[in-house]
């Protein structure tokens, strides 16, 4: 449990949304990550994305699997449903809770090692199904929460906290999705707020499998050689599994060009925003637009199809949540079994 509790007052000049809540409505739990995480950042964002949309909360579900991403959803919307399922088992969960409910806003949020790695193959399928959903990886490049080995999503020649040096080549989950045909496939980086807010909001709207890549530095394990900031200095120089606080990393992306950004651990990576002559409607010039910005952290919406059936429309299902029909209409007997077996000899 959280050693401090936020105060359940809100300023009586806070801002209303149309439905006539504050942003601390959307509020959850204090958060007990550590201090400069960028999961925090991403946290703040989705908390506005929903303020903004004036979604309510008991019409939100949230959904997660295991690792420090998996912690986010306790931070953001108290009052919404919530599912902490099992290693990289999120995508399933949520498509049975989405078929049995279609009228809740789903909202999945993971990580580069529960999604890219143990998970890979659900998330796949949840893709290929086109499950109507917002999916968030909050993509750090380690495994945080088993102190810090390569994930998935780690780049080659990278540093363990060990020295150990990666090899082996990353999987890109937006390249992933687009190759797999997602219907909406987005990136962005958990301190430019003003570009990842709108991005969430596209992708709550969005119908369909709507899969945002955020890159979110981690302050502890993401570190090299000589970092001040890694785990080992920190054993040697301070307390014992005390991790020192840092500042979250923000900035805002150029709209032009490549913007450098520090991470806490003294490495840079280098980000761009899509142009604005940029069309995310062709799925293969967005491939080949990745392709050739490779060593570039590319950000924005990259591709997007509304006109793709989703999980609902392909497998014709009542417009009425199944949650809410009546046992007559779930199970009409056995005559109406017959005929429906018939249709499959």
């Amino acid at each position: 449990m959280p050693s401090i509790v936020k105060p359940r007052v809100a300023h009586p000049s806070l801002a209303r949304n149309e439905i006539g809540l504050t942003i601390r409505d959307y509020e959850g739990s204090m958060s007990t990550l550590c201090a400069g995480c960028g999961h925090d950042s991403i946290t703040a964002a989705i908390t506005r994305a929903f303020w903004e949309l004036s979604t309510p909360p008991h019409m939100i579900a949230k959904m997660s699997g295991i690792g420090c991403s998996s912690k986010t959803p306790t931070y953001f919307v108290g009052g919404a449903h919530g599912f902490n399922s099992a290693h990289g088992r999120m995508p399933a969960i949520a498509t049975g809770a989405n078929a049995a409910n279609r009228e809740l806003t789903y909202i999945g949020i993971s990580g580069d090692g529960d999604s890219l790695s143990i998970g890979l193959g659900h998330l796949c399928h949840a893709i290929r199904r086109n499950l109507n959903m917002l999916y968030l990886i909050e993509n750090n490049g380690v495994y945080g929460l088993t102190k810090g080995q390569f994930s998935a999503s780690s780049d080659p020649g990278s540093k363990s906290k060990k020295g150990d040096t990666n090899r082996l080549q990353p999987i890109d989950p937006a390249v992933l999705a687009l190759s797999l045909g997602a219907s909406f496939v987005a990136r962005a980086f958990s301190g430019d707020k003003q570009q990842l807010v709108p991005i969430l909001k596209a992708g709550l709207a969005h119908q369909g499998f709507a899969i945002v890549d955020v890159i979110s530095p981690c302050v502890t394990f993401n570190d090299h050689e000589g970092s001040t900031k890694s785990y080992l200095y920190t054993r040697q120089h301070l307390h014992a599994g005390f991790v020192p606080p840092a500042n979250e990393i923000l900035t805002e992306i150029s709209p032009s060009g490549s913007t450098k950004i520090t991470m806490h651990d003294g490495s840079a990576l280098s980000f761009s925003k899509v142009p604005v002559e940029y069309d995310p409607t062709d799925r293969l010039s967005a491939m080949t637009y990745l392709k050739a910005h490779e060593g570039e952290i590319v950000t924005g919406i990259l591709y997007q199809e509304e006109a793709s059936p989703d999980v609902h429309e392909l497998n014709k299902t009542p417009a009425t949540a199944l949650s809410k029909l009546p046992f007559d209409k779930l199970c009409p007997g056995s005559v109406e079994l017959d005929q429906l077996m018939a249709t499959f000899r």
